[in-house]
């Protein structure tokens, strides 16, 4: 009898170790992929929360920020009254996202950044402010350049994972000494698997918006060339005038 209760205790014991750790590896994983079902019932709770207030829940940036990021969810007003509790790959629970909103005009609609992208970015910005060595390497288009990572003390390029496909994308900075992700290897694919002809002049990285649940964020605006190929479509001194006037309307 004895033995048979050892036993038993000795399964017993098994099994809730092995569940302490399938677990949080099951939530480490949840963490770090777009979900179909969590961006609905973030979707669900944004759109019942303006209903009621007449706003959305979002945090105030600056009007200058990148329009990607521009529009973060501020999950404290939507919990616990239009959710339990932030998703669990949002930046919140120390997941791999921040929710967005995108389009918050005409059609708000709940969307991804992939939080990856900056803590890079932020790393090379570092090594920027560390060194006395010009960054630039070659130059991609007007205004935008390769980054001669030698010369600030790394041995090979860095790059970033994409949201989109097995890719690793490289940076590239602007003149202005900005960094920025290169989306056009995942643009290029995307024009070719889709069969999509964009006019030149059109900002190209709307067709990854309107595909995917993960916005391009921190990057150039892209157009089509006359071979149907991503190029930069970027010129600060068009930009820094924009800015200006948008500023002047306020």
């Amino acid at each position: 009898m004895k033995s048979k209760w050892s036993l038993f205790f000795l399964l017993v014991l098994t099994t809730v170790l092995l569940s302490g750790c399938l677990y949080p590896e099951e939530e480490k994983v949840e963490s770090q992929v777009p979900d179909d079902l969590q961006l609905s019932s973030v979707q669900k709770a944004v759109e019942e929360f303006q209903a009621d207030t007449g706003v959305l829940p979002i945090k105030t940036r600056d009007m200058d920020t990148d329009i990607f990021i521009k529009y973060p969810i501020d999950f404290e007003k939507l919990i616990p009254k239009y959710l339990a509790k932030p998703p669990a790959n949002s930046y919140e629970k120390g997941g791999l996202f921040q929710y967005i909103i995108w389009d918050p005009e005409e059609n708000p609609t709940v969307k991804l950044v992939d939080l990856r992208t900056p803590e890079t970015i932020r790393e090379l910005k570092i090594r920027f402010m560390s060194t006395a060595y010009p960054t630039f390497k070659e130059q991609i288009s007007d205004y935008v350049y390769s980054i001669d990572f030698k010369k600030i003390g790394y041995k090979e390029e860095l790059t970033v994972q994409s949201p989109y496909s097995n890719n690793l994308l490289p940076l590239v900075v602007s003149t202005e000494g900005e960094i920025y992700v290169d989306y056009s290897v995942d643009l290029n694919n995307f024009i070719k698997e889709n069969h999509v002809k964009p006019k030149p002049g059109e900002d190209i990285r709307m067709l990854l918006v309107d595909a995917y649940p993960v916005v391009p964020a921190y990057s150039l605006p892209y157009t089509v060339n006359d071979q149907n190929e991503p190029t930069f479509m970027y010129d600060p001194i068009a930009v820094s005038a924009e800015e200006q006037q948008s500023t002047n309307e306020q």
